[in-house]
């Protein structure tokens, strides 16, 4: 059972993959970006899950939107958005991706310390993402992010793609000492992890620590049905956004907001209050806020 009558909404806007050629609606720019979050935090959105494009040559070939590590991307989206809801009077916690890939260990995390999100992503394993290459996540590189999130006190979402998945969680969990209940994101329909199905669901949920926070997300076709599984088996949050899914209904390309108030619609059908940002730090027992926390801890990046 959720922890509460309420439900986060979290909005993946772009993901490292999602191309214009297929969504014209997907942001890859800082100012895209965090526009869209204002406009999903208006929306009902209480998370907003961030990676940055840019232009990049590869294989001599400019790409343009190219997935990115980059601190500066990071730090201009970061601070644009923080200005732009503050400007709008809406709030959102900002959780920055490390789901770096190829990138070398310190590259995926060095945003954390400079930023100081209130959370970021754990991956827990390893896996042969959608039978199609290596999503890498080495030991080592864990061992390093448990260490950072610790040390500068950022809540971990816990990305779970299968049900070993929640072990290794746990593992980094008690090794380091990550304190507070854990918060799990299932991430269901990836090819190569867990199918997402109503039964494959309430199995991991049948899983869960005790006293864990939990969220569910679709790849795909599997978007709306999870969203209805997760509201079923009694979720504390929605995951949706451009990431994950494309299209709002059969050959319909969606926007992140379309997505959002489709998720806050479904809620509330299913006579569940949605949460603000405060509802979701007290939820997730976040009880710092990072642009509270500059003056004992400040942050490490300088323009």
């Amino acid at each position: 059972m959720a922890k509460s009558n309420k439900v986060m909404i979290q909005v993946c806007l772009c993901g490292a993959g999602t191309k214009k050629e297929h969504a014209p609606t997907v942001p890859y720019t800082p100012t895209e970006i965090s526009e869209q979050i204002v406009a999903c935090a208006k929306a009902g959105a209480s998370i907003a899950h961030i990676h940055v494009r840019e232009d990049k040559e590869v294989d001599g070939k400019m790409e343009i939107g190219y997935k990115s590590m980059s601190l500066t991307k990071f730090a201009e989206t970061v601070e644009l958005t923080r200005e732009a809801c503050k400007k709008a009077g809406v709030d959102i916690l900002i959780n920055l991706t490390t789901s770096g890939g190829e990138y070398e260990d310190n590259k995926r995390l060095e945003h954390l310390g400079a930023l100081r999100p209130e959370m970021c992503s754990f991956d827990p394993n390893t896996l042969n993402w959608n039978n199609a290459y290596v999503f890498e996540n080495h030991p080592r590189f864990l061992n390093y992010l448990a260490q950072e999130v610790v040390k500068y006190d950022i809540k971990p979402e816990f990305e779970i793609f299968d049900t070993g998945h929640i072990d290794s969680a746990m593992f980094y969990v008690n090794k380091h000492n990550i304190l507070g209940t854990p918060h799990l994101q299932f991430i269901m329909g990836v090819g190569g992890s867990m199918p997402g199905s109503a039964e494959n669901l309430a199995f991991m949920v049948g899983k869960l620590p005790a006293g864990a926070t939990w969220s569910v997300s679709g790849i795909g076709r599997h978007h709306l049905p999870m969203m209805l599984a997760g509201l079923a088996l009694g979720c504390d949050g929605l995951r949706v956004g451009l990431e994950d899914n494309i299209y709002y209904s059969k050959g319909v390309v969606a926007t992140n907001v379309q997505l959002v108030e489709r998720a806050v619609e479904l809620a509330k059908m299913a006579q569940r209050d949605i949460a603000t940002a405060e509802d979701a730090r007290e939820l997730m027992g976040i009880t710092r806020n990072c642009l509270r926390d500059e003056k004992t801890n400040p942050p490490t990046w300088k323009p």
